[in-house]
């Protein structure tokens, strides 16, 4: 069995019949079988089976009424023959077992090997033969037959249809026709796209037309995120079936999918409403949107507006433009300046992200009981020196990301944000005035949670209750001075980075025994001094989960503090200290059983090494200038690489 998938117009069923009449004098029996699809939706596939008989068979006296009393007599007539049948169009394992039954090995079903594009080169000489009937044309109509072939982006259906419009007429006729099918689709070629289209399931739908209009190009794991939270529903069975149906391809991860198809796609939306954008299900073309917003020309029909300005400039309007728009579920603004922010919000949306956020809250008669993610990243207008807060989120039980990324002028996130029982990702990184955090969190559902380069952040909330999900706590560049021992109760936690805290002088031995973590990244904390102990702690208790890496370069690091820290690194394969300031590197290394790489480079100062790890593969120890004798011996005595 062998089958042909691709797009609509790539070509499959011209190639299948060139096949077709290339074998078939080698068979006892052979039939083309074409338009399955519609002709299954017209005539039903009893009335094909009867035709397939008939064509291999020559006779036409076979009675029968159901499809299963069917497959057997075609599987009888046809046992012990040799057969080419080719089935065109077919959509559905319906139709392949009423017309191959149990004996498809035999046949040539068109739906497995994909058709690739024709190449420019390709599509440029089928277009000479197309249009002037030979692979030489005249010069003058080099150029325009280019823009022609570059409309039809290697699909072989559009050249047909376009040069079968263009043929016979003259140059000017050929650049305006080439014009309006840029404006507005080319008809013909459109219906024929479309049957893919109307073939699927209504939510399936929605999802191809969400991919058309706003995410060619994108990252799945994005158009997953975005789309699961404003459709309330998981799209990935959808997005399969569009790959299966050649509507879309995934490539390296992102989202692909033919122009003509874009086009499609939003020629099926422009239709909704030709004369009135306000009027769509989607908006997408900044011209429209913003004739939308500043007319007030917004309706209930619109349930998604993603805009994208090519140029930067501000955007002029009243803020009322979203009160009419009461069934509008996501609303993405990047790449855009407004003059105010808006009055009104539907209570209605699920995603918010606006880049560049032109207020300094969301507006007070909003309900965000709907909402799932909220971005208002790079948002850092001046608002009179007047303070930015996140404020009351309690109503916002279904909120998953808050995000607040570079909102320069935030200073402090209100306490319902530590109870937002759903929430997977709170993001508020380079916020640099940010000052305060909820007093306490208890977040079950928290995944990453980072408060990186908050210089004006001096402490971290207490942790209320086990918080098993939460696998990435990021406070890099943060002015915070200490841990609360709380944070042994982030259970999940895998990676913790604290990089360049310079005002932070201890950690709270809870983060030793915190039984998932791989990574502790505590680069450059210089004034790091102690560990502390909870009260009643036994010093054996104290081994780190860390399994990964732990690093401490350039920690202004005490003998004391090195002492108390490699007896809780039992675990650990991977400890880097380079330039830290210690004199001796003390016997209870030993107890470091999986460490397996060791670096401690340009430890100028230190002088002593009273003991190796066990198991220990890899030492580093460049510039250590002040090692005494027996201490190089020792490195030298133990291990191969120095």
């Amino acid at each position: 069995m062998v089958g042909i998938y691709g797009m609509g117009g790539s070509g499959k069923t011209t190639l299948a019949c060139a096949v077709y009449n290339c074998i078939a004098d080698q068979f006892d029996s052979f039939c083309f079988l074409g338009d399955i699809r519609e002709n299954s939706l017209k005539c039903g596939l009893v009335q094909l089976q009867k035709m397939l008989l008939f064509e291999l068979t020559g006779k036409n006296d076979i009675k029968f009424c159901s499809l299963n009393k069917a497959i057997p007599i075609i599987e009888s007539r046809l046992r012990g023959k040799k057969v080419l049948l080719i089935l065109d169009d077919v959509d559905s394992l319906e139709q392949l077992k009423a017309l191959a039954g149990d004996i498809c090995c035999m046949f040539m079903v068109l739906k497995e090997s994909e058709v690739e594009e024709l190449s420019r080169a390709e599509v440029l000489e089928l277009f000479r033969w197309d249009a002037f009937k030979t692979n030489e044309m005249d010069r003058s109509y080099e150029d325009i037959s280019k823009r022609a072939v570059l409309y039809s982006n290697g699909l072989p259906l559009a050249v047909e249809i376009i040069v079968s419009d263009l043929y016979g007429k003259t140059i000017l006729e050929w650049k305006s026709a080439l014009d309006t099918y840029e404006k507005i689709p080319y008809e013909n070629i459109q219906e024929i796209l479309r049957v893919s289209y109307h073939g699927l399931k209504e939510f399936v739908k929605e999802i191809f037309l969400d991919i058309a209009c706003f995410f060619k190009g994108y990252r799945l794991s994005d158009i997953l995120n975005i789309l699961c939270s404003g459709r309330d529903f998981d799209p990935d069975y959808a997005i399969q079936v569009l790959v299966d149906k050649s509507l879309i391809k995934i490539d390296d991860r992102h989202v692909r999918l033919h122009d003509m198809i874009e086009d499609m796609g939003r020629e099926i939306v422009r239709l909704e409403s030709p004369a009135k954008p306000g009027e769509r299900s989607r908006l997408w073309f900044y011209k429209d949107i913003l004739n939308v917003f500043k007319e007030n020309k917004g309706s209930d029909k619109t349930e998604i507006i993603m805009l994208h300005l090519v140029k930067d400039k501000e955007v002029q309007w009243d803020g009322n433009a979203l009160k009419k728009m009461e069934n509008l579920k996501i609303l993405v603004i990047e790449k855009a300046r407004f003059s105010i922010g808006p009055n009104h919000l539907p209570k209605s949306l699920r995603v918010l992200k606006w880049r560049d956020y032109p207020e300094s809250s969301l507006p007070v008669h909003f309900d965000p009981k709907k909402l799932v993610i909220l971005d208002l990243s790079m948002s850092c207008i001046t608002f009179n020196n007047q303070v930015i807060i996140v404020p009351d989120m309690s109503g916002a039980q279904n909120l998953k990301k808050l995000h607040l990324d570079s909102f320069k002028n935030l200073v402090e996130v209100h306490d319902s944000v530590g109870f937002l029982g759903k929430l997977e990702d709170l993001n508020l990184n380079r916020c640099t005035s940010l000052r305060v955090l909820p007093h306490g969190i208890n977040l079950p559902s928290l995944k990453t949670m980072s408060f990186r380069n908050c210089a004006s952040l001096k402490s971290f909330p207490e942790i209320l209750g086990k918080m098993e999900n939460t696998t990435y706590l990021g406070l890099s560049d943060t002015g915070i001075s200490e841990l609360p021992f709380s944070i042994g109760l982030l259970e999940g936690l895998a990676t913790l980075t604290i990089d360049r805290c310079k005002e932070l002088l201890e950690l709270p031995s809870s983060i030793f025994m915190l039984p998932k973590l791989e990574t502790l990244e505590a680069y450059s904390c210089k004034d790091l001094a102690r560990i502390k102990k909870c009260k009643g702690q036994v010093h054996e208790t104290m081994y780190s989960g860390a399994k990964s890496v732990v690093d401490f370069n350039f920690c202004h690091l005490s003998d004391e503090f090195l002492a108390t820290l490699l007896p809780c690194l039992h675990y650990v394969r991977n400890l880097s200290l380079d330039y830290i300031i210690i004199t001796i590197l003390p016997s209870c290394i030993n107890e470091c059983h999986s460490l397996k790489e060791l670096t401690f480079n340009n430890c100028m100062e230190l002088r002593e090494i009273r003991g190796l790890p066990p198991n220990i593969k890899h030492i580093s120890a460049i510039n250590c200038t002040s090692l005494t004798s027996q201490s190089k011996d020792t490195l030298l005595n133990q291990v191969s690489y120095l």
